[in-house]
């Protein structure tokens, strides 16, 4: 499973308030750049919770790019895919 910024998006705009009009496919831009605030951040790491049991990093919420969450949240379901040893 490749989680997207498409996925992402979808995400955002159902869950998290990002307007439609608001959505991008550029992996450089950041919650700030799409308006969003530390609460819709919050917002999207309840939401990453409840669907896959974590949350991202949040030590910059609105310097988090689209591009480094996808990553992150692809780095992290790799990892719960991986067989225990």
């Amino acid at each position: 499973m490749r989680y997207t910024i498409d996925d992402l998006m979808q995400l955002l705009v159902s869950k998290v308030g990002l307007p439609s009009d608001m959505r991008t496919d550029d992996p450089n831009k950041t919650f700030g750049d799409l308006g969003l605030d530390s609460l819709a951040f919050l917002q999207l790491q309840s939401e990453l919770q409840a669907l896959y049991g974590f949350e991202l990093p949040d030590d910059r919420p609105l310097a988090f790019s689209v591009g480094e969450m996808t990553t992150a949240i692809n780095d992290r379901l790799s990892r719960d895919e991986e067989p225990a040893a």
